[in-house]
């Protein structure tokens, strides 16, 4: 029989710690082997219990939960950390902030509607709680800028071939964001739309900080935006966002179509409006995450001759959606986000020689 996920659930909120952890144990693989209502109490039983995964609050007594991450992620470091933030602009600028420091992934709760939405929260903590505890850490940690290796393989591509830059992203992604577009410059000659999962009031606040250390431009994607180069648009989550147009009038189109998608924003639907306004001439990039949200969106632009990088497995903190266009064999290449960010600046630099 194989080993029960092990999981330390922590939360300020009696009811918050009875609904996650009574979601897990509903679950044969899973055992919470700890329940922490303060940061202190989750460091001290994180020591004393070693488990997979620990459910980690940002607004608690005693210890908040980002001061008591630093400490987790130094004293045990092989355990993922999924945040469990309220669903407020101060609880994405936090959870953002998490997310840099080494926490894998989190989740919005919004006390409001929790009882309500309970089977929805539980088929997003479950799923995550299970893809997480059987992924490795990436061995390039958030806090350090990735490295490219001597055996790094970075494609020769030209910049004037492709007139839309087009990311995917998911589980991990937003450090890895950050990698890459803080090393644009200001004139970087492409638009570039991302759709990242995640809620709408945490995209906005990624957007912002975003925005506030990047040379480019950064957006929170609006319907009807033109698309210049130089910026860079954030789907808003919960939406979807659509390229439409044609090269030089490339304009963003947000709306909820199509409706039955699993991820707002999704992957898919992003690369299947490429494939109409920009088709050969999209440069596609698929990033850390669960699932294989984007897959069926790359096989059309790959026929038609478009260029599509996946992140690689080492760097990866979920070896998902990265994975899918992997071994569906259309990927030009896979690389780390520094690699990514060097391929970028080198399409640049030859364009502006």
């Amino acid at each position: 029989m194989n080993r029960k996920i092990r999981v330390l659930v922590t939360d300020d909120s009696a009811f918050m710690r009875r609904a996650i952890r009574q979601m897990l144990e509903e679950e044969p693989d899973i055992e919470v082997v700890a329940v922490a209502h303060d940061g202190k109490m989750a460091v001290d039983y994180a020591k004393q219990h070693q488990p997979d995964l620990i459910t980690l609050d940002i607004e608690m007594p005693v210890m908040d939960g980002l001061t008591a991450l630093r400490q987790i992620m130094r004293q045990c470091p092989s355990t993922q950390v999924l945040m469990i933030s309220s669903l407020t602009t101060e609880g994405s600028t936090a959870s953002l902030q998490a997310l840099r420091m080494g926490a894998a992934d989190v989740i919005a709760k919004d006390h409001s509607t929790c009882a309500a939405n309970i089977l929805e929260i539980k088929k997003h903590l479950v799923r995550r709680v299970r893809e997480l505890a059987k992924a490795k850490k990436p061995a390039l940690a958030h806090d350090k800028p990735a490295s490219v290796t001597a055996h790094t393989t970075v494609p020769t591509l030209r910049i004037s071939d492709y007139r839309i830059l087009a990311i995917g992203s998911s589980t991990g992604g937003p450090p890895v964001l950050e990698t890459i577009l803080s090393t644009l410059p200001s004139d970087f000659p492409l638009p570039i739309v991302i759709a990242q999962h995640m809620p709408e009031v945490f995209t906005q606040s990624m957007a912002k900080r975003l925005n506030d250390f990047c040379q480019i431009t950064v957006n929170h994607g609006e319907t009807g935006m033109a698309l210049k180069p130089g910026n860079a648009y954030i789907a808003p989550g919960g939406k979807h966002a659509h390229v439409q147009g044609r090269p030089g009038r490339l304009t963003l189109l947000v709306n909820d179509e199509p409706a039955d998608a699993s991820y707002k924003p999704s992957v898919t639907a992003l690369f299947e409006s490429c494939v109409k306004a920009t088709g050969k001439h999209t440069l596609g990039i698929v990033l850390t995450g669960i699932g294989s949200d984007g897959l069926e969106g790359a096989k059309p632009l790959h026929e038609l001759g478009a260029t599509l990088i996946a992140q690689d497995e080492a760097s990866s903190v979920v070896y998902g959606m990265p994975r899918a266009i992997a071994e569906a064999g259309i990927a030009d290449a896979k690389l780390n986000p520094a690699a990514i960010a060097q391929l970028l600046q080198q399409m640049h630099a030859k364009q502006a020689a």
